[in-house]
């Protein structure tokens, strides 16, 4: 995939790297991207029904992304447990506190490329949507 965006580069060997990786993929992808802390970014990606708001940043040799993908209460704890144990690689579910349902995806700086973290953020897109298809969704009406 790295083809597909027009990058031949190395994988990153510092936080600063992998960032300017995931950089060049956002400017390829056309969104808008937020900057809260030089090694941070936010940004959208469109998935089925509404945008997944993902969040990364470049610490202690990741380069991790995370996403809230459902309310508090609307997968049931048994799913995600049993997804992550069979059916996820790379991205993991997670519950906060309050009971939402997030992905993460994890990439060690040395393999942060423009085809890998293609790949991790297609594997969290579909995360995101299997997550929405067994969502039982408040009625907010």
């Amino acid at each position: 995939m790295q083809e597909a965006f027009g990058h031949r580069a190395a994988p990153a060997t510092s936080p600063a790297d992998a960032v300017a990786v995931l950089d060049a993929l956002l400017a390829d992808l056309g969104g808008p991207v937020h900057r809260p802390a030089p090694l941070e970014r936010g940004f959208e990606l469109g998935t089925g029904e509404w945008p997944l708001h993902v969040g990364a940043r470049a610490v202690g040799g990741l380069l991790e992304l995370q996403a809230e993908v459902a309310p508090p209460g609307a997968i049931d704890a048994a799913w995600l447990l049993h997804r992550n144990r069979r059916d996820v690689r790379v991205v993991r579910y997670a519950s906060s506190a309050e009971g939402a349902t997030w992905i993460h995806g994890d990439l060690v700086l040395a393999a942060v490329t423009p085809a890998t973290l293609d790949d991790l953020l297609a594997r969290m897109l579909g995360a995101a949507e299997d997550a929405a298809a067994v969502a039982v969704w408040p009625d907010w009406g």
